[in-house]
């Protein structure tokens, strides 16, 4: 017995079923058809000129042809976990999922099940419940994990992650050309939605444990700037099924900078259009409490760098300014609230437009007064006067005063919010550019193209494997997701039998 024919008796010894000579002899031959394959291709590539074309056709057949043994191979691997016997399988199981509930056994049917190596049909038992109204149970697909019954793990997730930037048409086109699986639009947006519901409980954790990390990183960090915690929040306009008008969604994001004001990565939060942004707001409020009620180091600067919209400044008001000290009972958090350097630089620049005649003297005045709002004390305020000296020597027309007044009412409301000296001093971010790009990455790519419209709830499933995806904490959420599935308490054949070791003495 050589080496190989041992190693396959040796798995077969550890399904230790009545069975075990037939099933031997089907792997032992779908195991030699995968030797074959391999040793075709590759003495076919080796006996000819090497070239691009023939390297190319190489990966191509090696791609292919090994592909559908070891889908065969995964057929007969999940197809021999459960007994084919009714007698070898529990009548009744026991399965909590909201609550503890108790099924009997049925029939063996039949299901196709996409896999990374394409689709195998799934030979498993069916349990019924004793309490009617309740859904029936296949033990085997909960014990692999399958997804909306139509997809393995591995498969789902990578269905999932191209669905975060591809369309559906794109995804169903990569299904059929790379994993020859053939699936409706309702099955997979059954499998999305799937996962994005079993990822979802788990991302706020990974969250806070990236920011957590990164703090610890910042903290450790050459400079000569406390590390900071930049928050940020903006909003976009989405293109809404069944509206007239595009509705608002929304964005948050959390961001560690290091001792050098390196900003070390970000974590992003986002609703579909809501009204009043609640769920946005309570989000990443729980996400600031939950890491700042662990960190343990050095306390970070508080920034929240934002444009002077209306749910920004209502976040600032409402939550951040009351937000107290989880580590000191009694006090109060100290966030600063930096008004977005470059929404102040627009304003600056629509006074220079109505200000002056020529392009040249707009451009000087605009330049030197963004330069003094940036680098001087007090600066906004030496803006408001130039400004204002300026406006009483020329005549404006109605709309020229009406943009003037703007402008002009803007830089005074938030003045207090705009010390950027101070800010650079301290080493803390000028702009919400991290925000912004942000609106940018989570939104418009995915859900801005030509022709596109969402429905809110439909949207929100993509938006939040989004986000998981570029806070990037998407492996640890999926690896936990997987461990905390549910399983069935159920006999399968590795262990209806002798162990393995007793079986190979």
């Amino acid at each position: 017995m050589n080496d190989s024919t041992l190693r396959t008796r040796l798995v077969i010894a550890q399904l230790a079923s009545p069975h075990a000579q037939s099933a031997l002899v089907e792997l032992t031959r779908l195991l030699q058809q995968l030797e074959e394959v391999v040793v075709r291709a590759v003495t076919g590539f080796l006996s000819q000129p090497v070239s691009p074309a023939a390297s190319c056709e190489l990966e191509r057949q090696l791609w292919h042809s090994t592909r559908e043994v070891l889908r065969e191979i995964l057929a007969w691997t999940y197809n021999h976990i459960e007994p084919s016997s009714p007698e070898a399988v529990p009548a009744r199981v026991e399965f909590t999922h909201d609550y503890p509930l108790t099924y009997r056994r049925r029939i063996q049917s039949p299901n196709c099940v996409g896999t990374l190596f394409g689709e195998i049909t799934l030979q498993r038992w069916l349990y019924e419940p004793l309490e009617s109204g309740e859904r029936c149970l296949f033990p085997l697909e909960v014990t692999l994990g399958i997804v909306a019954g139509a997809a393995t793990p591995a498969l789902a997730e990578r269905v999932a992650w191209l669905s975060t930037s591809h369309t559906q048409e794109e995804v169903l086109d990569l299904l059929r050309r790379e994993f020859h699986v053939d699936w409706s639009v309702t099955t997979l947006r059954k499998v999305v939605a799937g996962v994005r519901e079993g990822l979802q409980p788990h991302v706020h954790e990974a969250q806070v444990q990236q920011v957590l990390a990164w703090l610890q990183e910042a903290t450790v960090s050459r400079g000569r700037h406390k590390p900071v915690l930049a928050v940020g929040r903006d909003g976009i306009f989405l293109p809404i099924r069944g509206e007239k008008t595009y509705k608002e969604g929304a964005v948050g994001t959390v961001s560690v900078l290091d001792r050098r004001g390196r900003r070390l990565g970000t974590v992003y939060l986002g609703t579909m259009p809501e009204s009043g942004q609640g769920t946005l707001s309570a989000a990443l409020t729980r996400l600031l409490r939950d890491v700042l009620g662990r960190w343990e180091g050095p306390a970070p600067r508080l920034a929240y760098v934002t444009d002077a919209g209306h749910h920004p400044m209502e976040y600032y008001r409402k939550v951040l300014c009351r937000m107290r000290d989880p580590r000191r009972p009694g006090h109060w958090l100290t966030w600063t609230w930096i008004v977005d350097f470059y929404h102040a630089s627009e304003y600056v620049h629509d006074l220079a437009e109505v200000l002056f005649d020529e392009e040249r003297a707009r451009h000087v005045w605009a330049r030197r007064m963004c330069h003094w709002l940036k680098h001087k004390p007090r600066a906004v305020y030496r803006v408001l006067h130039s400004a204002a000296k300026l406006c009483a020597d020329v005549k404006l027309t109605k709309k020229e005063t009406a943009a003037f007044r703007t402008a002009y009412q803007y830089l005074r409301d938030h003045a207090a919010w705009m010390n950027y000296r101070e800010y650079a001093r301290l080493g803390m971010p000028l702009g919400s550019g991290v925000t912004e790009a942000a609106c940018k990455t989570v939104f418009t790519q995915r859900f801005k193209a030509s022709g596109m419209s969402w429905g809110v709830a439909s949207g929100q499933v993509i938006l939040d494997l989004r986000l998981t995806r570029l806070s990037g904490v998407w492996d640890k959420v999926y690896r936990a997701y997987l461990k905390s599935r549910p399983l069935v308490a159920y006999a399968t054949q590795s262990v209806l039998h002798k162990s393995p070791l007793q079986i190979a003495a």
